[in-house]
């Protein structure tokens, strides 16, 4: 029986939804066939299956994502000023509002993990535009990465596993990867400094990936992205409870939207646009496309948000991705994970 509390966090899902478990395989299983033609992965080459099997560690929460396990759904709408369309000729950036369906995570693939124990927290958002596009960006609280090839993330992932003798990732060992990858420098500076806020609604959220806007005429502007809130970060959250950031949030909504401004940041003249451990100059362009407004939550289990594979590479006319391969990597396995666990649900069907 699903928990009744409206504050209560992620349970074990229902294993249903036959119709959408192979509606998911199938997909999943066309990416694949499209990665493999394109080059991306085959013989001799990283599969996204080699960077799952290390996520969901060797006992799988069957049925859930195998990173970022644990979340809820969201709800709302972005409202647009009008002030990107110079730049990107895509829908969502005219005067006006567009509907989202989004989901908070926190980061890691234990799906009853206690919030205020993960050291990353994500906003990933979905939106439906005129003639049946799609935009969906999966952001997060780091605004770099750590590495910036596919294989070496998987690299990172295998120094992470915990050491068979403590059941503990070995920190010796985490270290000596982090040196021999100087690149890690921007990520490890933000980590040390990084202070998680009171409240998932007051935390800063990053595509980390770099993209390329298209205007009308066809000119590309290399970008990233943030939804940066508008409510002030509080002190830390002392709640116990394990789904404590949940509960804020809920309680939070009860008297008004929780609003961001997604803002845009260019490249300048020279800045690495193929880099996801680089960061740019801080007086770089900026603009405010407009705002994230989130008026609704529901739990992950039967939510809206519960069968959404967020990949950032699904963008609508007048958004490209970048050229760093960890970007489509992300795609990938965003949908080697979703074809895991609606294989699972499609198993235990009832």
């Amino acid at each position: 029986m699903q928990d009744t509390d409206p504050h209560a966090g992620a349970r074990p899902a229902r294993k249903t939804f036959p119709a959408y478990a192979f509606i998911a395989i199938l997909a999943g299983a066309l990416l694949v066939a499209f990665l493999v033609a394109s080059g991306r992965i085959g013989p001799g080459r990283l599969k996204p299956a080699d960077i799952i099997d290390l996520m969901q560690g060797p006992e799988p929460h069957e049925g859930f994502r195998r990173a970022h396990a644990k979340g809820f759904c969201v709800s709302g709408q972005f409202r647009s000023t009008g002030a990107l369309q110079p730049y990107s000729s895509a829908a969502i950036f005219k005067p006006g509002a567009t509907a989202f369906i989004g989901r908070y995570s926190t980061g890691g693939n234990n799906p009853t993990a206690p919030d205020l124990q993960s050291p990353v927290r994500s906003l990933a958002l979905a939106f439906s535009l005129p003639g049946g596009q799609q935009w969906r960006t999966a952001m997060n609280t780091p605004p770099v990465l750590p590495v910036r090839t596919p294989e070496a993330f998987h690299a990172q992932l295998a120094a992470m596993q915990p050491d068979p003798a403590t059941g503990k990732p070995d920190m010796a060992r985490i270290m000596a990867f982090m040196k021999s990858h100087p690149e890690s420098a921007n990520f490890l500076a933000w980590q040390a400094g990084y202070k998680p806020t009171g409240s998932l609604a007051t935390e800063r959220y990053h595509s980390i990936n770099i993209f390329h806007l298209v205007n009308d005429s066809g000119r590309e502007r290399a970008v990233r992205w943030a939804a940066a809130p508008q409510a002030p970060a509080g002190p830390p959250l002392q709640d116990p409870h394990p789904d404590a950031l949940q509960r804020e949030f809920a309680t939070r909504l009860d008297s008004g939207p929780v609003v961001y401004d997604l803002v845009f940041t260019f490249a300048g003249s020279g800045d690495p646009v193929d880099d996801v451990t680089a960061l740019w100059p801080a007086d770089r362009q900026t603009v405010v496309a407009g705002t994230i407004e989130i008026g609704g939550w529901e739990p992950q289990a039967g939510g809206a948000c519960g069968g959404l594979n967020f990949d950032p590479v699904v963008l609508p006319d007048g958004i490209k991705p970048g050229h760093d391969p960890i970007l489509h990597a992300r795609g990938a396995a965003y949908a080697e994970s979703q074809r895991r666990r609606a294989r699972e649900q499609l198993a235990g069907a009832e």
